[in-house]
């Protein structure tokens, strides 16, 4: 075993396939398999199950890769200590639900790192391609919620996939909306008080479930209903038709600005949101960071974490 055959596998991991994997390495297709062939005959597991669609990690694989992220990583320490090597590139995947205070802890991650090269990722993608991203280890980490309607669907589907949550905080249900809205100066509002108003929702592709949905109340009938793919759009379509969408209710003024205001909805509801990741697998430096900004973010804005 090899550290460069640890590197490689790290590689294959981060890429999704052997083919791209071997671009970035600057080695032949072949010569990556066989190297990756070699190292699993010599430990005696699959790291790899191959099939027509492509390659995934096996679950011996998922805990094989969990130790040569952190050899590799000790590794890259020494050579920095003891060769006067430069720090190597920092290396973090993070795919959540769509949260402005995901953003926020991402954007101090990356001040914080202090490394001269780095390749960091942030998708805010669907609620079930958050779960495929940690399960396949495209990412470290997934950010989403659970609420008394989505529960054991989602534990369930977390359960089959090796997966942990772990919650951050427990929220009531808010509404997003413009400070133009008629609706902006109400204490609270009722989902009698938002009936002639636009639903603004994250349209969830091919698993389009109600359990899926990244808001709360899905089964709810809106007479006015649009659905988005990506934020910047949702919170234009807030301001420009007056609509709403349903949240935790922390809206970051310094990414959205001062358009977009936050108001309590009167339901008997609450929204635990947290972090998901494959329980076989430590974590790496910078996914800890990102987990301990998320933390403080969310203690700014005055809510408590739940441990």
């Amino acid at each position: 075993m090899t550290l460069q055959q640890l590197k490689y596998i790290i590689e294959v991991v981060n890429c999704g396939s052997i083919n791209e994997a071997a671009k970035k390495l600057f080695v032949s297709q072949p010569s990556l398999s066989n190297a990756i062939r070699e190292l699993e005959n010599e430990i005696g597991i699959e790291i790899f199950l191959r099939s027509a669609k492509g390659i995934t990690l096996s679950v011996d694989g998922s805990e094989f890769l969990s130790y040569a992220r952190q050899v590799v990583e000790q590794a890259s320490l020494l050579e920095q200590r003891y060769l006067y090597e430069k720090p190597s590139r920092q290396l973090c995947s993070i795919s959540t639900q769509h949260y402005a205070f995901a953003v926020n802890a991402f954007v101090n991650l990356i001040k914080q790192s202090g490394a001269e090269e780095y390749e960091f990722t942030l998708r805010e993608t669907r609620t079930y391609e958050i779960i495929e991203d940690v399960k396949n280890l495209r990412s470290e980490i997934g950010i989403l919620y659970l609420s008394p309607f989505n529960r054991k669907v989602i534990e369930k589907l977390l359960r089959e996939n090796r997966l942990d949550f772990h919650p951050l905080f427990t929220a009531k249900p808010h509404i997003f909306i413009s400070t133009q809205n008629p609706l902006a100066g109400k204490a609270s509002v009722t989902l009698d008080d938002l009936q002639e108003y636009p639903y603004l929702s994250f349209e969830q592709g091919t698993y389009n479930s109600f359990y899926f949905s990244e808001e709360i109340l899905s089964t709810v009938f809106h007479k006015k209903s649009i659905h988005v793919s990506d934020r910047a759009t949702l919170f234009n379509l807030l301001i420009g038709l007056n609509g709403y969408t349903i949240s935790t209710g922390i809206v970051s003024a310094v990414l959205n600005g001062d358009n977009i205001i936050s108001v309590p909805l009167q339901v008997d509801d609450q929204i635990q949101v947290g972090w998901i990741a494959n329980h076989q697998m430590q974590l790496g430096r910078q996914a800890k960071v990102y987990i301990e900004e998320l933390r403080n973010v969310i203690r700014e804005y005055g809510l408590p974490l739940q441990e």
